[in-house]
């Protein structure tokens, strides 16, 4: 039986999930990779698997398979991760009837619960008590540091699959069953293109005419936090529950969204809702801010970066607070509702892009389904 094969252009979150999809099936899987390893969006990024943002059914199901692919994965290539679960905190009466209304419609579906103050305070050091009404607790949360680990993805694809890198190999040209870059040429039966914001090189006529558009996204890292002190679940303030369409489940959301209106129009106007994560090494990373566009100025915006520290300060004590990194990603993202681009541009050829801000904790199992069913 002759053994099928698949080029992948790109070597990111969703480039490797495509790949081990396909190589776990028994395809042999070619992988190219523009730069010497991965630098776009997958490392730029919280590194959260985040099922508690994706609205229960389909989107839920999908995050909580990424999430089972991602803990194999990790457990069989010794990735650090950690399952912290995740805190959402409450100081508003109508913050805390949102997540009462949210675990209310969610408890037989998922794993959580309403926290007391002193519950939170319990699962991590670092909440701010002052003013807190209570929490909503969820354990489906996981974090890796995707900066890192999607090198180690790689090279566990390659070890255990036999997965073939080309990196620093910019593919300029596809025509099915061949990809080119300059005048060097590959074949394969099956090609994927999942290049990200890079789409518009490879079909610029395609890319103007859907509607995609980058993200751009203001994120900081700051020190480790002195004494191995961690922060144990993620943690969320009241912004994010309108950011995420998981909360879409709370009745009182839309009043909630009408005072942050209000109150917070500046955070609202630059897309910032505010979230931290801790990594193995005790840093904490925090953000973000979402900027739509086709092109962004590549210089970031230091009003941005303020107004997201203020609003952590609201809900977090850390002890040691001083800036160790601050960057920006950008992330392709469709404009129409949909939550990723599946297109076959001609026979043989697919490109899966446009997963927006959930490329973590999706794309393992979008493209685990997709493969699937081929």
């Amino acid at each position: 039986m002759i053994q099928p094969s698949a080029i992948v252009i790109g070597a990111g979150i969703v480039g490797l999930a495509t790949a081990r999809a396909l190589a776990s099936r028994g395809y042999k899987v070619t992988v190219f990779e523009r730069n010497e390893r991965a630098v776009g969006a997958s490392i730029r990024n919280f590194g959260m698997i985040w099922p508690i943002g994706q609205a229960t059914g389909p989107l839920y199901e999908r995050a909580m398979l990424s999430r089972s692919i991602w803990k194999q994965t990790c457990t069989e290539a010794g990735i650090w991760h950690d399952e912290v679960g995740s805190l959402h905190l409450a100081y508003y009466d109508d913050e805390l009837q949102a997540i009462k209304e949210y675990a209310e419609a969610n408890q037989s579906h998922r794993d959580c619960a309403v926290l007391s103050p002193e519950q939170a305070l319990g699962k991590s050091p670092a909440v701010n008590m002052r003013g807190l009404k209570g929490a909503l607790w969820s354990g489906d949360e996981m974090i890796i540091e995707s900066r890192v680990a999607v090198g180690q993805v790689a090279k566990y694809l390659a070890d255990k699959y036999g997965v073939e890198f080309h990196w620093k190999t910019a593919i300029s040209r596809v025509e099915h069953p061949a990809v080119y870059s300059g005048k060097t040429k590959w074949e394969a039966d099956e090609i994927f293109v999942c290049s990200g914001i890079d789409l518009e090189t490879l079909y610029p006529e395609l890319f103007a005419s859907v509607n995609i558009q980058q993200c751009k996204l203001q994120m900081m890292r700051l020190v480790a936090q002195p004494g191995n002190w961690r922060i144990g679940p993620s943690l969320c303030g009241g912004l994010s529950m309108i950011h995420y369409p998981g909360f879409q489940a709370a009745r009182s959301l839309p009043a909630l969204r009408k005072r942050y209106e209000e109150q917070y129009a500046e955070y609202l106007a630059w897309g910032i809702h505010v979230m931290v994560s801790q990594n193995g090494s005790g840093e904490l990373t925090i953000g973000d801010s979402h900027e739509y566009g086709k092109v962004h100025d590549p210089f970031d915006k230091a009003f941005i970066n303020k107004l997201i520290t203020e609003y952590l300060h609201t809900f977090a004590n850390f002890k040691d607070w001083q800036l160790l990194q601050s960057w920006h990603g950008l992330y392709a993202k469709m404009m129409d509702g949909r939550t990723e681009l599946i297109l076959h541009p001609e026979d043989g050829v697919t490109i899966i892009n446009g997963l927006g801000g959930n490329g973590m904790t999706l794309s393992f199992g979008l493209c685990e389904e997709y493969i699937s069913k081929q």
